[in-house]
């Protein structure tokens, strides 16, 4: 979740922001509110509802999701697709696999996602499948790794989606503390791979903290 809420926007775009979108009830906000207690990165909320915005509107069927941590980014995926649709997602934690499974068996949809235990470089490559959106949240220093191996399992017209692509304005600006070093700098090298690769249409978008989202075009 965002560091504060006008790390991208200026500081009074980014109340109006807060304040015109209303706030997730129920299970979603159960979900945000245990992600802020144990610090468990999730995305944003905009950025979640953007998430299932565009598995609507391209009517994906079959989606990949590298990064689960507690399962709130997939809950937005697979309530986006038919009944037969199906999200793959990789997570290597067991507590936070167990913690997603509770949530999606509570929001009614566990039967529409298969998660893959597991680092994500190493689960990629066993993947033999199409997919039709692929979402990219993990550890940002393995971005362009994540992008090589899932790009070949994505149909032409499928839709990239990656966050934290601003990473909180540092990628742009002075890097804050030294533990953010190399995330920081593997962020900015990967918006260059982002909307220069030659088989997508790429955008980064200022939203939450920054939302890469691209089509492949070849």
């Amino acid at each position: 979740m965002k560091a504060r809420v006008d790390a991208i926007l200026r500081g009074e775009q980014a109340e109006y922001l807060e304040r015109l979108h209303p706030a997730n009830v129920g299970l979603l906000a159960e979900i945000e509110g245990y992600a802020a207690e144990h610090r468990v990165p999730i995305a944003d909320p905009e950025v979640a509802r953007f998430l299932e915005i565009a598995a609507r509107a391209a009517g994906v069927r079959r989606a990949l999701e590298i990064g689960m941590a507690v399962g709130y980014s997939v809950i937005h995926l697979a309530r986006a697709l038919p009944a037969d649709g199906l999200v793959v997602t990789i997570e290597p934690s067991d507590e936070m696999i167990a913690r997603s499974e509770e949530y999606l068996r509570r929001a009614g949809l566990r039967g529409r996602v298969r998660i893959e235990r597991g680092r994500a470089l190493e689960v990629l490559p066993r993947l033999g499948e199409t997919f039709d959106l692929v979402f990219i949240d993990a550890l940002k220093e393995e971005y362009a790794g994540y992008l090589e191996l899932a790009l070949p399992l994505l149909r032409v017209g499928g839709v990239v989606v990656v966050d934290n692509l601003l990473w909180g304005g540092q990628v742009a600006g002075e890097i804050r503390a030294p533990e953010q070093a190399a995330s920081t700098q593997a962020l900015r090298e990967f918006n260059q791979l982002f909307v220069r690769h030659p088989q997508l249409l790429s955008v980064v978008l200022p939203l939450g903290d920054g939302l890469g989202y691209a089509v492949k075009v070849s």
